[in-house]
């Protein structure tokens, strides 16, 4: 491949990164410009035109599937040449430098490298050696903790102490290390930090690894941390030749610990830097270009783009206004179908994004009812979900406490010391009884000791199945006395699931927000029971009705749509609280990043782009108002085109759930009377302020005029009576 080849088909911005010459480079490129293309062009054209053997190139990005597509790029045009260039991800490239140079470091070259859930165990190994309450001090927000103290160079011995809670990281992070070292482990933050300290504490080794790298060029800049920018900056440290790639306006992914300013950094950094701007896009037409920029300018410290197509200017952006979030999913399935069913676009072409993974439930059902297939990236089905199924197998159990499946998985769950042993004995017992494991529980929850099971098990057995099966009874016994969200509530709540679920993490809270949705649905079978809630919960989750092989429309998360683009975009839920996020509201970096999380989205779209919200959301049985989003007051009217109906009657946008099902028959949906306001805060719930730290709510009670008041002793400044709407109180447990 000679020069004019690898240049071919590149427009002026592009051949102009991929020719570039010594020094640092930036390349910021707007989504849909091409910058993998000009990345692996760009390493192409150092091997064949510059003549740099592929020993000296040093290739980082961010997922295995980008290095493998890189690679195989480079492998169809270079073949053989690309012999001994590294490239792959950060923690791939760390990996293998430190088994190179175990000999500097506190482990051997036969490291293993910890998954998730075996740092957690180590976590918690940790808390229960140090005789810490593992309630109070939860070993996943203690790993979480940990972790971003790595992410930013934090040693465990450097960890800072300000607060009791700072103290106790600190402990359990040191206790963690060594138990890491006793192994012969690293977790993955360990193969950055380490990688950095090996290059900052042993100038031979770095000098030798900086010389060799001549050239050192990353993928997805703006979505790197502290601890990789310092790596890039030591590896590069010789030669100086650095070349980046990223868009600040793509940076989402803050909770991760990227941090978009790096990319202004790098110019602070390297002030003779060669700055170049990829804005051609070949994706979008210029409607949905415009609408992203106008969208996207909003926010300060970034570098300003102006994106530009080729594919004229196309259909305006149609901002759909629903009655509900009902009517919103109908909408958008009603759309889809429509466009199928005249020939005027595949399966394939369709995206249907959202803020969270809750929201796809409604979407899940419409799609479902409608007989059409679909698919969901980056998550499982809402009802497939583990925390969504764990609530499901307890109210099976209730209703069923044959159900030997459901007893199986949730009788740990949360862990309340039934372990394996206990479990194979309860099941032989069951089978010497003629009996099922579920009805010797409840016999041991009703009797007690007087049960003739009792003494089949050892003593703290014996007592950890009873009080289980103690709680199985007493749910029984709500089944039959109250409506389901009552059973519902008593269930959550009696095994701790909140806590167990929702440990401060962005994964914990929208597990309990999954759970919060089925709670939602629960309020909409008040009056009909628990069997056909149950009843329904099966259609819906039936796998059969997805075809595999079928292209079909794609349900996603904004953040698993990153790097992904569609021929029509459907983004739901554009209301205040949802998008952007309820949690964003008072944090302008927290609300930047929401804006650059709708940007990504909007940018998805090829031909047409529809933006879609819902004037009013049920909650609980009730419906309650909403507020448009912010973000779309930033669209220009000339690019958009209003649709909706509003105010129509409830009832009507609930057909779709009425009618029965192409899949089979389904009972109709009723709507139940409006409950009365219940309190957001409830006794012994630990809050946090933003001013006086965390507190323990003492009372909670709502108004005459539906205002909440609640009553909190913080460590701090003592009791305290505020407002809920104004305190800004974040829930802890």
């Amino acid at each position: 491949m000679g020069a004019m080849d690898i240049l071919a088909n590149l427009n002026p911005q592009q051949r102009e990164a991929v020719t570039a010459g010594l020094g640092q480079i930036l390349v910021l490129a707007g989504p849909g410009s091409g910058k993998t293309r000009v990345l692996t062009q760009r390493i192409a054209y150092l091997i064949q035109s510059m003549e740099v053997p592929p020993f000296h190139i040093l290739a980082v990005t961010f997922t295995n599937k980008a290095a493998r597509e890189m690679e195989h790029r480079l492998g169809g045009s270079l073949g053989n040449q690309l012999e001994g260039i590294w490239l792959g991800t950060f923690h791939s490239v760390c990996a293998r430098l430190l088994r190179r140079e175990a000999n500097y470091l506190p482990f051997t070259s036969s490291f293993v490298i910890m998954d998730a859930d075996d740092q957690e165990t180590l976590v918690k190994r940790a808390v229960k050696e140090l005789n810490l309450n593992d309630k109070l001090y939860r070993p996943s927000a203690l790993h979480a903790a940990i972790s971003a103290a790595k992410n930013d160079l934090v040693l465990a011995e450097d960890y800072p102490v300000r607060t009791y809670r700072d103290e106790v990281v600190s402990r359990v992070y040191k206790r963690y290390e060594e138990m890491l070292r006793t192994s012969n482990a690293v977790d993955f933050d360990d193969l950055l930090i380490w990688t950095v300290r090996l290059l900052v504490d042993n100038p031979s080794v770095r000098e030798r690894y900086a010389r060799r790298f001549e050239h050192v060029l990353v993928d997805e800049f703006q979505d790197t941390n502290r601890a990789q920018y310092e790596l890039l900056m030591l590896l590069s440290s010789y030669h100086r030749n650095l070349f980046v790639v990223g868009d600040e306006d793509q940076s989402i992914y803050r909770w991760r610990g990227a941090d978009y300013r790096n990319v202004l950094r790098f110019e602070t950094d390297y002030p003779e830097c060669r700055k170049i701007l990829l804005e051609q896009n070949y994706r979008s037409t210029q409607t949905v270009l415009n609408a992203a920029r106008a969208v996207i300018d909003r926010n300060r410290h970034r570098t300003p783009k102006h994106l530009f197509s080729d594919r004229g200017d196309g259909n305006r952006i149609v901002i759909h206004e629903a009655v509900d979030d009902h009517a919103e999913a109908a909408f958008v399935v009603d759309s889809i179908r429509q466009m199928l069913d005249a020939g005027a676009a595949r399966g394939g072409d369709f995206a249907v994004m959202y803020r969270t993974n809750a929201q796809s439930r409604l979407v899940e059902e419409a799609f479902l009812h409608s007989g059409l297939p679909y698919r969901l990236v980056g998550a499982q089905r809402f009802y497939g979900r583990r925390e969504v199924k764990d609530i499901i197998a307890y109210l099976r159990l209730v209703q069923n406490p044959d159900d030997e499946i459901s007893l199986q998985r949730v009788i740990n769950v949360p862990p309340r010391g039934i372990g394996d042993k206990t479990l194979i004995a309860l099941q032989m017992a069951a089978r010497q009884a003629n009996s099922t494991p579920g009805r010797l529980l409840l016999d041991l929850g009703r009797n007690g000791e007087d049960s003739p099971h009792w003494k089949t098990f050892s003593g703290r057995g014996a007592i950890v199945l009873a009080d289980f099966g103690g709680l199985l009874a007493s749910w029984q016994q709500v089944r039959d006395d109250q409506p389901l969200p009552g059973l519902f509530d008593r269930v959550v709540t009696e095994i701790g699931y909140q806590s167990h679920l929702d440990d401060g993490s962005e994964e914990g809270r929208e597990r309990w927000e999954n759970v919060l949705e089925l709670r939602r649905l629960a309020f909409e079978y008040a009056e009909r029971g628990l069997v056909p809630f149950l009843e329904n919960l099966a259609l819906v989750s039936d796998q059969d009705t997805i075809p595999e092989q079928t292209e079909a429309p794609t349900l996603l998360t904004l953040h698993a749509a990153k790097g992904l683009e569609f021929t029509q975009v459907f983004i739901i839920g554009l209301d205040e609280g949802l998008l952007p996020h309820s949690r964003s509201l008072d944090d302008p970096e927290e609300l930047a990043e929401e804006r650059r999380l709708f940007y990504v989205g909007i940018t998805r779209a090829r031909d047409r782009l529809y933006l879609v919200r819902a004037e009013q959301r049920s909650s609980y049985g009730s419906f309650q108002d909403q507020i448009p989003s912010n973000f779309l007051r930033d669209i220009p009217d000339n690019l958009v085109q209003h649709q909706g109906q509003r105010r129509v009657q409830r009832r009507e946008s609930m057909r779709i759930w009425n009618e029965p099902s192409s899949t089979g028959s389904r009972a109709s949906t009723q709507l139940q009377q409006t409950p009365s306001r219940q309190p957001r805060y409830r006794i012994n719930q630990r809050v946090r302020h933003p001013a006086w730290g965390e507190g323990l709510v003492v009372q909670s009670k709502i108004a005459e005029d539906g205002e909440e008041t609640v009553d909190v002793f913080f460590e701090s400044v003592g009791f305290k009576r505020l407002l809920a709407s104004l305190a800004n109180l974040e829930i802890l447990s």
